[in-house]
């Protein structure tokens, strides 16, 4: 773990002001955020070539964000605070892909059990200790003995974003929660549905209404003059086809 146990600041949010700006870079801590960093980006460049899901703009908006908040807390020495923001993302983000795994391996048991502990971790660093912690230190006690810091609403107004991400997210998995107790298992992540499905989905729903209407598709309809529709309609205007 790139951030010591022992370190105060780690349990005292307050503390990562003490003696800002001059913190040392400790070499574990440079390599994590270079880690980080290559993530996120992997992250960001490879989004287009995957399954285009319904929160596609949301995942945007997250990567470069995150992106943003990595570059700027090294740059403006902002690595204690920083280091908080990416562990309390850590700490769920696992157990997701750990999810993940086990629902592709069709170990649902186990897929199920997971993903109520990512709920619970996910709600608890999100909804929880991401404002109360990290977003009252930043706003409040970071200045509190000194005036604002460099770029102190620019980085607060990312983290505040940040925060809008988690809310968004946040409704998504209480969604799933909600399919999960009225059906006992999870069925698929809500966001699997491509926008551009709706298309074909349309187009399988037209072949359908064929099919109930005993005409094949590709096959052609009837044209409107044809020999069955006026039939049809001498019918429904009280004649008898002709013999």
């Amino acid at each position: 773990m790139p951030v010591s146990l022992q370190e105060s600041w780690l349990w005292k949010p307050a503390m990562c002001w003490d003696n800002y700006p001059n913190q040392p870079l400790k070499p574990a801590l440079y390599c994590w955020y270079l880690l980080e960093l290559s993530f996120y980006i992997s992250l960001l460049l490879t989004l287009p070539f995957d399954i285009r899901r319904k929160d596609f703009k949301e995942q945007v908006a997250h990567h470069v964000v995150t992106i943003t908040l990595i570059a700027f807390s090294y740059s403006a020495n902002l690595l204690r605070i920083g280091s908080l923001v990416l562990l309390l993302h850590d700490s769920a983000d696992y157990l997701l892909e750990a999810c993940k795994m086990f629902n592709y391996a069709h170990q649902q048991r186990v897929c199920n059990s997971l993903f109520i502990v990512f709920s619970v971790v996910f709600f608890y660093t999100r909804l929880v200790l991401f404002p109360t912690q990290i977003l009252y230190t930043t706003y409040y006690e970071s200045i509190a003995n000194s005036g604002p810091f460099f770029g102190y609403y620019f980085f607060n107004s990312l983290l505040m974003l940040l925060q809008l991400l988690h809310v968004f997210w946040s409704c998504l998995i209480l969604r799933m929660i909600h399919s999960f107790t009225k059906k006992g298992q999870i069925e698929k992540d809500i966001r699997s549905d491509m926008e551009e499905s709706d298309s074909s989905e349309g187009e399988a729903a037209q072949e359908c209404l064929q099919l109930k209407n005993g005409a094949a598709p590709g096959s052609g309809a009837d044209p409107p003059d044809g020999p069955r529709n006026r039939a049809a309609r001498r019918l429904a205007n009280g004649h008898t086809a002709a013999t």
